[in-house]
């Protein structure tokens, strides 16, 4: 079957956090992580069939669900786990933040890379916890962690680091020596080691991903390893997440953290959730290989039509990071916005003022008239 990633509904007057952020301005929002296409078709009738029903009571995860979570981590990602060990959420961002409830105390720290997604760096203030950052390494376009500056930054009082992998906003995939040598970074100081795979089957160039739960065990560091299908499938509005946290007592912490705070999954997210898991992967498949061709696509015409803005190769995600500081813009997201494109600001993401990120996961026509845009306002400087 072959599905339409050439076109997308209006999203307008349908509470779309990407679009109604612009609402009554002719700005084409390129910021927020969530793709400008249609989801599976199979998704939409499990769903359609699930309203069909007409009781939606309070849910725990089905069976079923659970069963195509368990098949996914080993089919997928190589990864052997139990019903026991997963913990269904209502998404990644609270999960982040119970986790720096759950696992740190006032006067302990949280470790983290910058520039990251900035629930990373909020969740911790949010705990009443402070925060301890070490930047990425960038050499030739690629970034790496700086293993040198984390053991110069970690302290008695650091408790937890959070790993995004799939890297968001700058698109690396870790390879297996470097998530290795994480865990063995937090085996060898005693932090928990939260790893973010939201990305994880998002992969674009021909690269494994390793998962954090690999290096779970006796001798590795206790791991809360995040999953949902919300950016590979464009489910975020079904707010449906799991965790598995191998270790039962490092899972009683966090559970118990999030007592009282957290809601149930609604229905809905679960039966979201199992269709993608189960039959999403010839949609996802498809989707590769737009979001590869958008990805390259402006990567060249930054190349060759927007001079002094620069880009690393993006290796997954659908999230490219722009360098523009060249440019001088005093606030480069404004400038851009103000000419019609809405691009997230690097600064919350913890970098430098100068820094954007553009979401490509979109038909190819948006693409191309955000690219315009953008060229046509570096011109009329």
């Amino acid at each position: 079957m072959t599905y339409d990633f050439t076109t997308c509904p209006d999203r307008h007057g349908t509470g779309s956090l990407k679009w109604e952020r612009y609402a009554g301005r002719d700005v084409l929002p390129m910021w927020v992580a969530d793709l400008d296409f249609v989801s599976a078709p199979e998704i939409s009738a499990a769903l359609q069939e699930r309203a069909a029903h007409g009781v939606f009571g309070y849910t725990i995860p089905p069976k079923s669900t659970v069963e195509a979570a368990l098949e996914y981590l080993q089919t997928r990602h190589g990864v052997t786990a139990t019903a026991e060990q997963i913990v269904w959420f209502p998404g990644l961002v609270p999960a982040l933040n119970v986790a720096c409830r759950a696992f740190v105390r006032p006067g302990e720290e949280v470790l983290t890379c910058t520039p990251v997604y900035p629930p990373f760096l909020s969740a911790p203030k949010q705990a009443g916890v402070a925060l301890r950052t070490v930047d990425l390494l960038e050499k030739d376009g690629r970034w790496d962690i700086d293993f040198e500056a984390l053991e110069r930054t970690v302290t008695p009082r650091t408790k937890l680091f959070i790993l995004c992998n799939p890297h968001n906003p700058v698109g690396r995939v870790f390879p297996e020596a470097t998530v290795a040598r994480l865990a063995d970074f937090c085996q060898k100081h005693n932090l928990v080691f939260i790893s973010d795979e939201i990305h994880g089957d998002l992969i674009l160039d021909d690269l494994p991903h390793v998962s954090g739960l690999k290096f779970a065990g006796p001798d590795g560091p206790p791991v809360v390893a995040m999953f949902a299908p919300s950016k590979t499938f464009n489910l975020a509005g079904l707010a449906c997440a799991f965790l598995v946290i191998p270790d039962a007592a490092t899972r009683r912490t966090f559970e118990h953290a999030a007592r009282g705070l957290i809601t149930e999954v609604n229905a809905f997210g679960y039966t979201g959730c199992e269709v993608a898991l189960r039959h999403g992967w010839p949609w996802r498949d498809q989707l590769l290989d737009v979001l590869r061709a958008n990805r390259d696509h402006m990567a060249s015409f930054l190349a060759t039509s927007l001079p002094g803005l620069h880009t690393s190769h993006v290796e997954a995600t659908y999230l490219a990071w722009l360098d523009a500081r060249e440019l001088h813009l005093a606030h480069p997201a404004k400038f851009f916005e103000d000419h019609g494109v809405g691009l997230s600001d690097g600064v919350p993401f913890g970098a430098p003022a100068g820094f954007l990120r553009l979401n490509f996961g979109c038909p190819r026509a948006q693409l191309d008239e955000a690219l315009a845009r953008m060229a046509q306002a570096l011109h009329s400087r």
